[in-house]
């Protein structure tokens, strides 16, 4: 096959696991972005020009296959009325530490969703704007509806509160949870709109209450989520869950994600066996101890160990990638060394 594809094509095909002349290549790079471009956090976060500028000046120094428009993991409990700030020019927003939700009234009063009008929303959909018009018709776009229903309840009630309530009044997490599906939903539909090519979300917070809870309480939003997303659109949507998720992954795989993308805890091998070969895996490449903090030849090997581990697993849907963000201090002669190896390399 000729290389001529376009790379927005190239992670198409690899997602359809068609043929293709090499991997796929997306770094998890969010508030790398802002560091390449000499952007504060403060300003990537809360200015919609600075970080779409960033994720432009990013792109046209590494040329990765696929860029992200992310902000941090606040976006839509903001949007439901969370309380955030920010600590400090070369902090993110975060939250506050004040609960928003402790009971059930709290949940009736928050709004409906408008992903147009509420919190950073609309900046979000300006900064895809902004990135679409730019690079679009060059490079595959994934934007992140922020976060799956679990950890929207986790960021509103607190996550101590949550792991209480998972025992002793579940239908409470489960209203909450509701809602924030509400949010999620709203909003993956606009950045679809806004036109990006794949969605993204986390639920990080949900790979901490175990298997079971997993199963039970959040793996079945998940599902909501990701089945009204495919009602409402026809782009590949990907779930997000940081450490080893090996105990959880099976589950993962029932959620109807197109994409699930792999922490570097989390066994490629193992993975490759537990997930069916229909489900594209997005990773998963180390991204402090390897990424950030070893040599660019390091950085070559393990890309390689990588593909063969896919390539011995028969599993032709994979993008390669870091297995969470990026560390904003990872030497750009590393990420030189997994794009451009990538580059190289046959499927």
């Amino acid at each position: 096959m000729s290389e001529s594809i376009s790379q927005k094509d190239l992670v198409r095909r690899a997602l359809a696991g068609l043929d293709v002349p090499r991997p796929a290549v997306g770094p998890l790079a969010v508030h790398y972005c802002s560091r390449f471009a000499g952007v504060s956090l403060r300003e990537y976060t809360t200015n919609a020009r600075a970080m779409a500028d960033s994720v432009v000046k990013y792109y046209e120094k590494f040329r990765p296959d696929a860029v992200w428009v992310s902000a941090d993991t606040w976006v839509t409990a903001e949007a439901m009325g969370a309380a955030v700030c920010s600590r400090g020019e070369d902090q993110p927003v975060d939250g506050c530490g004040r609960i928003t939700v402790k009971n059930a009234h709290d949940i009736s009063r928050i709004p409906f969703a408008d992903p147009f009008s509420q919190g950073r929303m609309p900046l979000m959909l300006e900064a895809l704007s902004r990135i679409k018009a730019a690079i679009g018709d060059e490079v595959f776009i994934i934007a992140c509806f922020d976060q799956y229903p679990f950890s929207a309840a986790a960021a509103l009630m607190g996550i101590d509160q949550v792991m209480l309530r998972l025992f002793d009044d579940q239908p409470l997490i489960e209203a909450l949870m509701q809602r924030g599906l509400e949010y999620a939903t709203a909003y993956a539909l606009a950045l679809a709109e806004g036109g990006a090519d794949m969605l993204s979300g986390g639920d990080s917070p949900a790979g901490l209450i175990g298997p079971k809870f997993y199963r039970d309480v959040a793996a079945p939003y998940e599902r909501k989520l990701i089945e009204q997303i495919h009602a409402g659109c026809d782009l590949p949507v990907s779930l997000h869950i940081c450490g080893d998720a090996t105990s959880i992954l099976a589950d993962m795989a029932c959620t109807s994600a197109d994409i699930l993308e792999i922490d570097y805890m989390t066994d490629i091998d193992k993975a490759c066996k537990i997930v069916v070969p229909e489900i594209t895996l997005w990773g998963n490449l180390d991204p402090v101890g390897l990424l950030c903090q070893s040599s660019a030849q390091e950085v070559t090997i393990k890309t390689q160990e990588l593909c063969d581990a896919f390539r011995r697993n028969g599993r032709r849907r994979f993008v390669l990638s870091s297995g969470c963000t990026l560390a904003m201090e990872t030497p750009a002669e590393n990420l030189h060394a997994l794009i451009e190896t990538a580059r190289k390399l046959t499927p």
